[in-house]
């Protein structure tokens, strides 16, 4: 079949995109959570650390304690985790790691493990709507103070977030107050327990949801988090389709609160689960 001129040029368009697409669920890297390997991280950073990337996992998101490194601890991480070709796109962090004391500390430890996004952990917001309208405001005020080094916020969501106030769930007041920068990291299995389904939830909110935490929830009393990836109540398969489709996905994080297992045999199994479920 021949192509005019025009064809060619049209259809070289339109090829990288449909290719793109096309290969777009493959290439969400898969990391860990580290609050999953939390005692072992305790007993031993760098060879957890190292485990972990062993196993198979792309990128990692440190917790809290990360904030009590010094520049040469960062720095040394950072060249460990390059050593290894792994990635840090994103820390947890307290409320308290955005004030005006502290933001430039936060910053300066993101931009060394090369991360892009600075996520709020919790929040303890004053009680009522107008509570969670002030969380905003600090998310938005952090974007600002974040923004010349390329570091964005993000916001993580447990129960409370997606637990109705005056009829009203706080997390809807978190994505419609900030600014379209601000990140809404989704935490899978408390979104759930809270009665909320994650699938409509990415769907309402579109390009925002760059990251999910992939934790499971079973509604059986006797099992409730302790239950693997997979074991539980989540789709999986609807919602990684949403978060590829429309959510704006660009890694995913496997987090494990509990286990019948060690943690590290956990995150291998878990890591294992997911390579099947998604593909």
């Amino acid at each position: 079949m021949s192509l005019t001129r025009r064809s060619f040029v049209a259809l070289s368009a339109v090829l990288p995109w449909a290719l793109k697409a096309h290969g777009s669920a493959s290439s969400v890297p898969i990391g860990l959570e580290l609050y999953s390997v939390r005692e072992a991280l305790k007993q031993d950073l760098e060879g957890t650390v190292r485990a972990v990337a062993k196993q198979g996992y792309q990128c990692m998101e440190f917790y809290s304690p990360y904030f009590e490194w010094s520049e040469a601890q960062t720095k040394q991480m950072r060249k460990l985790l390059d050593d290894l070709g792994v990635r840090c796109y994103s820390t947890h962090n307290n409320q308290e790691y955005f004030s005006a004391e502290n933001i430039h500390k936060t910053q300066d430890l993101n931009s060394i493990l090369g991360c892009k996004y600075v996520v709020m952990a919790s929040s303890h917001p004053k009680p009522g709507l107008d509570g969670w309208k002030g969380i905003a405001d600090e998310l938005n005020a952090a974007a600002d103070n974040l923004a010349a080094s390329g570091l964005k916020p993000g916001y993580h969501n447990h129960n409370p977030e997606f637990t109705p106030v005056g009829g009203v769930r706080p997390m809807e007041i978190l994505a419609k107050n900030t600014k379209p920068s601000v990140m809404l990291q989704l935490d899978v299995g408390t979104c759930i327990e809270a009665g909320s389904d994650p699938v409509a939830w990415i769907k309402s909110n579109p390009g925002r949801i760059h990251s999910l935490h992939l934790k499971d929830w079973s509604s059986d009393p006797a099992k409730g988090y302790k239950v693997l990836f997979g074991e539980g109540d989540a789709r999986w398969k609807a919602i990684f389709e949403a978060a590829e489709s429309v959510g704006g996905v660009e890694y995913y994080l496997l987090e494990q609160e509990g286990s019948r297992f060690g943690e590290l045999e956990t995150s291998q199994r878990c890591l294992k689960s997911f390579h099947a479920t998604h593909g």
